[in-house]
């Protein structure tokens, strides 16, 4: 049978840890990591518009001579136009300024709610009393799970960054989220020690497969950009996880 009430107080919970949460990861990334976005997105246009201009003049050069530059610039084009679309594509995007930061608030609640989710959800499992204490723990376990263990095979990537396919990426993610979760899991509540090596199996298993990559990677902006960037990133859902543990935590405890 439905415990309408633990319903309405899980939905309390998630709504209110998630929404100050996500406020305060947009509050976060405002200090560096918009910042370094806006700046990679100043060497990706400019690198669009370079092979746009190469592109452009190895049509107009003739075509006994300019064969091979032809070829080459219409590739370079190619790539970026195809790297530019497979990032954004035709799609719609907010003025920088008030409106872009709108979205990110909208975008960053959102995402906190559902990660919120998955947290109370595992507190609820698991059966265990928490407080706001306790549910830092959580909030780490979380930042293990979807952040730092996909990290160690898809870091964090500014704009222009050049990529593997969207579908490969996503898949690896998500494999190595939920093996990550059964493996913390089973190392921390198992009780035979067969049930917490497996979990250690579990952790390496998504590692050893690889994460895929291109071809011939590499990117618009500078390379200390980029290492900036994961440094920034690393460190704003640090704060995330741990602001959204200890809060759902509180409130947890606070609505019982």
């Amino acid at each position: 049978m439905i415990n309408f009430a633990v319903l309405r107080r899980i939905a309390s919970v998630v709504l209110l840890a998630g929404a100050l949460a996500g406020l305060l990861l947009t509050a976060v990334q405002q200090l560096q990591v918009s910042r370094i976005i806006l700046q990679a997105e100043v060497y990706e246009e400019a690198a669009a518009a370079k092979a746009h201009e190469l592109a452009h003049a190895a049509a107009s050069a003739p075509a006994s001579a300019g064969a091979p530059v032809a070829a080459e610039a219409h590739e370079h084009e190619h790539e970026h136009e195809h790297e530019h679309e497979h990032e954004h594509g035709d799609e719609w995007e907010p003025a920088n300024g008030f409106e872009r930061t709108a979205y990110t608030v909208l975008a960053n609640v959102s995402m906190a709610i559902g990660f919120g989710l998955f947290l109370a959800a595992a507190i609820v499992v698991s059966g265990r009393k928490v407080t706001w204490r306790s549910g830092l723990l959580w909030g780490v376990a979380g930042y293990l799970v979807f952040f730092v263990a996909p990290s160690l095979g898809l870091p964090p990537e500014v704009p222009g960054t050049v990529a593997a396919p969207l579908h490969a990426r996503q898949l690896w993610w998500i494999m190595t989220a939920g093996l990550t979760a059964a493996g913390l899991g089973l190392g921390v509540y198992a009780r035979h020690w067969t049930l917490k090596l497996l979990g250690l199996v579990l952790l390496v298993v998504p590692h050893l497969v690889g994460a895929p990559h291109p071809a011939a990677p590499g990117g618009a902006a500078p390379e200390e950009l980029a290492q900036a960037f994961i440094h920034a990133t690393a460190l704003a859902n640090g704060v995330f996880w741990l602001a959204l543990g200890g809060l759902t935590g509180y409130f947890y405890k606070k609505f019982a």
